[in-house]
């Protein structure tokens, strides 16, 4: 797919924008002035595949202890600062790679020239956050209600102050709850201005109803080409955003890597307990070793079809009455009994994986 044309800016090492691959974000739900706290966060999310990671800077003391947590985040950091400008400078001073700051709502234009003085020769970017749960009054009531068009116009006055300040090293997000919105002010902006998007469907719930908002949302911006770094946001432990985010990635073919597991839907041919064989399939992927190449297993419930229609998987299994196939890219490799399917599988790709002959 094509993808649209950016600027590029720089989170740490990390490149946004300009044609590199999408980054995928989170943020932490610790506290940040427990620092041992976020760093143990921090770890977990780098190592399920999180790429850029924010963090909540409410006081002083959390801005201090960004000190410790840039030093020894093994992510970029980001820090998330809502009205106060002393904590966007502090949080600069402290190591902080990005800043989540909307410049409309920090006041005078002397304490938006401050930031700015702070962050440009470090080449720190500035997101600009629009969410259309916060709109400002007069475009709430200009439009009557959250819109596309007021959430646009909302990024835009933030961009512009930057912009007169010659600061043009920003990304750009405007999030709703409501995905029609969100992919509709995506679009719209879009086309208006090249600054990186990160791209997600904000409030979007718990994993069973956020994942298929934020499938839908991110999914669709990101089939139309539209999109820089994502985030999926999930109520609860933010670990379990980045399979989602990775996954994906992965299906738009924006990401060639990791695991992907097949499984038929069932129907009346199937004689096996396909449902549990699949999801202790997937359990044991997800602790397998990371890949740098997409491997494609496939679980599927019928002796007769499976193999065929599961023919470019790399592995699979396909079960029968009390027996079932084993099967590598389309061809039968075994026959075996139906208690011994999933250890074989599993053994053909821990083989494969160790670089021994399949």
């Amino acid at each position: 797919m094509q993808r649209r044309n950016t600027k590029e800016v720089k989170i740490g090492s990390i490149p946004i924008g300009g044609g590199k691959p999408i980054v995928v974000q989170s943020m932490t739900n610790t506290d940040t002035r427990d620092v041992q706290a976020t760093l143990a966060q921090i770890k977990e999310l780098a190592d399920v595949g999180c790429e850029v990671v924010r963090v909540a800077v409410l006081d002083n003391q959390a801005a201090d202890a960004l000190k410790d947590i840039c030093i020894k985040s093994t992510l970029p950091v980001i820090a998330d600062i809502h009205f106060d400008y002393k904590l966007a400078l502090k949080s600069v001073e402290n190591g902080v790679q990005g800043l989540r700051i909307n410049p409309g709502n920090i006041g005078q234009r002397w304490k938006i020239q401050e930031v700015i003085k702070a962050v440009r020769d470090k080449r720190i970017p500035i997101r600009i956050g629009v969410n259309a749960g916060s709109l400002e009054k007069d475009l709430l009531d200009k439009y009557h209600g959250p819109s596309v068009e007021g959430m646009v116009e909302s990024a835009l006055r933030h961009i512009r102050i930057l912009e007169e300040e010659n600061y043009d090293n920003i990304k750009i997000s405007l999030k709703s709850s409501h995905v029609p919105l969100m992919i509709g002010a995506y679009r719209q902006i879009a086309e208006i201005v090249d600054y990186p998007l990160h791209v997600g469907v904000t409030e979007a719930g718990t994993i069973k109803s956020g994942l298929v908002k934020s499938a839908i949302g991110i999914g669709t911006l990101l089939a139309e080409g539209i999109g820089d770094t994502i985030r999926v946001s999930l109520t609860g432990d933010p670990i379990e955003e980045i399979p989602v985010a990775l996954n994906i990635l992965r299906v738009l073919g924006l990401r060639n890597d990791g695991y992907e597991l097949i499984s038929c839907p069932t129907c009346g041919r199937t004689q096996v307990n396909l449902a549990q064989l699949a999801e202790e399939v997937e359990k044991r992927l997800e602790k397998l070793p990371g890949l740098d190449k997409r491997l494609t297993v496939a679980v599927m419930g019928c002796v007769v079809n499976g193999p065929g229609e599961a023919r470019e998987a790399d592995f699979g299994i396909a079960g029968g009455r009390g027996t079932g196939l084993l099967f590598q890219k389309g061809e039968i490799i075994a026959r075996l009994p139906e208690d011994q399917l999933l250890e074989a599988l599993m053994d053909k790709i821990e083989t494969y994986l160790k670089g021994n002959s399949v």
